[in-house]
């Protein structure tokens, strides 16, 4: 008969250490004995137990010594605690230090057997929850999630750390930083990870049919509502709502937002009754929310709402250090998705045109150009001939920066130039442009160059762009 799960008697009777031994075992689990708390704590660090049954008086260590021992060294550990003397004080320390239930002597065979198992199934719930949690969080670090970079690396603290809150995140960043991701982390790290996670696209959902969609609605509620629907925040109840693009929100959406925010609660459309929801709300933009507060195109009371920890993620071209590693990792995902057999090692003069690209598109257009290069690749290497024309080719590469930012290059390339001080020119000359444009505003001089406002800043700072009338 398989056994059904590892239970650990620790009693110094050895009468009773019989007793529980032949109850446990004739029901079918494994038993290991220990006479007393040292034992017992030496026994469970050698190899951890689906349930503990401790004695509460014993010689040396006594069991509710132990029992804190246990929970220090296994805070998941599921401790039933045995006395004679089951005073309401001993099973409210006992339940203080962690145990999951005290037992009197004497007992019955079947409420021994029926605690056991109820242990037993805390516990194996509790580790395919940590099992989900790991893998859920591995599955997000595969996603692309990575990085060596200061920033990632502060980054990656803020997530801890944001995780075990309830308060809401706001991800700020240029298109293609990873922000889902971000989200992905903060709710799979938190103590609501076993909850659902559900993503809404702001953007996508046409603007008329959004409330319905974040609400939900009952029948009747307007033309084509044949049936009542839940809403995304009643489906995310007890989880995480993931609003992407939150910029997007049309001033009513926004109001009714609020209130979530506000009360925890909303109205369904059609509908009277307030539904009452607990939901973690973490949203995300690239748009720079303080700069439509200013233009009247977000309200300023949720923008102040959403940003209680406000989380900024920077673009690849900031943190080149990051680009290595996660073009060794979309190697390794796309030649195992094209059955190919992908060398991680790359040419210096591959990982050189990588490394000094612009990456407009962020991380989404590096595992881009990688999986294009993984399918066309002749060999079991990347050589550069499998890179985008772009990448491999710094004119190109100028030419096409140039024409996205709407301005001519006039460059004679016949007397030969160094393109890295080209871009920088370029760059200066751009960022010159705009803010004198916008009178040094800088938030409306990014706006106008599709940069995130700190990213901006950053870079005002590195060239020394600062207006001598500021």
């Amino acid at each position: 008969m398989a056994k059904k799960g590892s239970i650990l008697i620790c009693d110094d009777e050895e009468i009773m250490r019989d007793v529980l031994e032949t109850i446990l075992s004739g029901a079918g689990y494994k038993v290991e004995l220990a006479k007393t708390g040292e034992e017992a704590i030496e026994a469970y660090s050698r190899k951890p137990f689906d349930v503990v049954l401790m004695d509460v008086s014993m010689p040396g260590m006594g069991g509710l010594t132990a029992l804190e021992k246990l929970m220090t060294l296994d805070p998941e550990a599921v401790v039933l605690m045995v006395t004679a003397y089951a005073t309401f004080d001993t099973a409210i320390s006992a339940w203080e230090k962690g145990a999951a239930g005290v037992v009197r002597k004497p007992f019955q065979n079947e409420q021994i057997v029926a605690l056991v198992n109820k242990g037993i199934k805390s516990r194996r719930k509790e580790e395919e929850r940590k099992t989900l949690r790991q893998a859920m969080v591995r599955s997000v670090n595969r996603d692309g999630f990575i990085g060596r970079s200061d920033v990632m690396e502060n980054v990656f603290r803020l997530v801890e750390r944001v995780a075990q809150a309830r308060s809401t995140v706001l991800i700020t960043g240029e298109s293609g930083t990873g922000k889902e991701l971000v989200a992905k982390a903060i709710h799979e790290s938190s103590p609501r990870s076993s909850e659902p996670f559900v993503v809404v696209n702001c953007s996508n959902i046409p603007s008329e049919l959004l409330e319905s969609e974040l609400f939900g609605h009952t029948k009747g509620a307007f033309t084509g509502a044949v049936t009542a629907k839940k809403g995304l925040f009643e489906v995310a109840d007890t989880g995480s709502i993931f609003l992407d693009e939150i910029g997007d929100l049309r001033p009513e959406t926004q109001v009714r937002l609020l209130r979530v925010l506000q009360e925890r609660e909303f109205t369904p459309v059609g509908d009277t009754a307030p539904v009452k929801v607990d939901v973690r709300i973490i949203a995300a933009t690239n748009v720079d929310l303080k700069e439509a507060v200013r233009n009247g195109q977000f309200r300023e009371d949720l923008y102040y709402r959403l940003s209680v920890v406000p989380l900024e993620l920077p673009p690849l071209r900031e943190r080149r250090e990051d680009i290595l590693p996660l073009t060794q990792y979309f190697i390794r995902k796309y030649s195992d998705e094209n059955g190919r057999n992908i060398s991680t090692n790359l040419a210096p003069e591959v990982l050189s045109l990588l490394e000094n690209y612009h990456y407009p598109g962020n991380v989404r257009e590096l595992e881009n150009i990688i999986e294009r290069a993984i399918v066309i690749a002749p060999g079991d290497e990347l050589t550069v001939d499998c890179l985008r024309p772009e990448v491999r080719d710094p004119e190109l590469a100028f030419k096409m920066i140039a024409a996205t930012e709407g301005v001519s290059s006039d460059i004679d390339l016949a007397r030969g130039v160094n393109f890295y001080d080209e871009v920088k020119r370029f760059e200066i000359d751009l960022i010159r442009r705009a803010l004198d444009q916008t009178g040094g505003h800088q938030s409306r001089a990014a706006r106008l160059l599709g940069l995130n406002a700190t990213t901006l800043n950053s870079k005002i700072k590195t060239y020394n762009l600062f207006r001598k009338d500021q």
